[in-house]
């Protein structure tokens, strides 16, 4: 029995580029190897920089400002994963989804979080879209009046339980005021905390690359405390740095029930040929707590990297954003 049948587990794909979404992608949809597709703007960013499968649209636009450039750029691709991706949205709607995130530059705007969500899904207008929103103060509020309206959103840069427990409750809130069969995933970054800590474990005499993997099971079990089968873990920021680790490590070690993990193409080929095909060994909730215990008592707070995390994600996605629209204008 697949995992997808036996525990409601999918791989996603963490990457879009026009060329690899023709050929590649089609193939790893139509074998069911993956099940949907997620972006950013870092994705978008390294795609149009070092793709010539961009360039002719691009000539085409160059009247219209930076932003509209990027937006129908982006949109093509998105469409396209769409269309690739809508007979696994068909045979279950829970998978076969594509993401396409807001502006970060409005992560503390509500209102035009809101607006700019509204009009990119009418101008994608498929179904199986989820349109990706910063888990800020301001998102949480977007989430909610987004989800009300159908709209399926994907809540990212989740770093904390604290924000996978308001973003679950926003997406909550939404799906059932919408009275529709709309969806919600919740991204939890998950390697980042290891880059971050790694050095000072091991200082302190303690097991490296273990953080991002505990916190993001603690997240797990605050987002399904919500009891809503139509919202469910995505775990995201799932490659890995250097030769330390097996390339599917952040795979193997969460593969839980009503879950998915987004992850690199690299990392998906390299779980194809070795990686773990069957449930992970269950960390339970108690042991999760009881782990962050023994590291506040180690003077390591996982709540001050966390906010650290946070930050540093939201800059870095905006400066690829930045970066992406001085790119599009040649």
């Amino acid at each position: 029995m697949s995992l997808k049948k036996e525990i409601n587990y999918s791989i996603w794909c963490d990457f879009v580029e026009r060329d690899f979404l023709e050929n590649e992608f089609k193939d790893l949809v139509t074998n069911e190897v993956i099940h949907g597709a997620t972006s950013n703007p870092a994705i978008f960013e390294q795609s149009i920089s070092s793709s010539d499968a961009y360039t002719q649209q691009m000539n085409m636009l160059q009247a219209n400002e930076n932003k509209k450039i990027y937006e129908e750029l982006a949109i093509s691709d998105i469409k396209t994963a769409a269309k690739i991706l809508k007979p696994l949205y068909d045979n279950d709607a829970n998978d076969g989804f594509i993401s396409l995130e807001v502006d970060p530059l409005l992560c503390d705007d509500t209102k035009a979080t809101v607006e700019e969500g509204i009009r990119l899904y009418k101008q994608i207008s498929h179904d199986n879209v989820m349109i990706k929103v910063p888990a800020t103060q301001a998102g949480y509020k977007a989430m909610e009046e987004l989800t009300t309206l159908g709209i399926n959103v994907n809540a990212t840069l989740i770093f904390s339980s604290i924000q996978a427990l308001e973003s679950a409750k926003a997406l909550n809130e939404g799906i059932l005021k919408s009275g529709k069969d709309t969806k919600g995933v919740v991204s939890v970054f998950v390697s980042r905390f290891d880059r971050t800590l790694d050095s000072l474990m091991i200082k302190k005499d303690l097991e490296p690359a273990k953080v991002g993997i505990m916190n993001a099971l603690k997240c797990y079990y605050e987002i399904e405390k919500i009891q809503n089968d139509n919202i469910r873990t995505l775990f995201a920021s799932t490659g890995v740095k250097g030769d330390d680790l097996e390339p599917t490590y952040y795979i193997d070690n969460l593969i839980y029930k009503n879950t998915i993990n987004t992850a690199p193409l690299s990392t998906i080929k390299a779980w194809i040929e070795n990686g773990e095909k069957s449930k992970s060994k269950v960390i339970t909730e108690d042991e999760c707590d009881k782990y962050f215990e023994k590291l506040a008592k180690r003077d390591i707070n996982i709540e001050k990297t966390s906010e650290q995390l946070l930050a540093d994600g939201l800059s870095a996605f905006k400066s690829s954003f930045e970066v992406l629209l001085k790119k599009v204008k040649i």
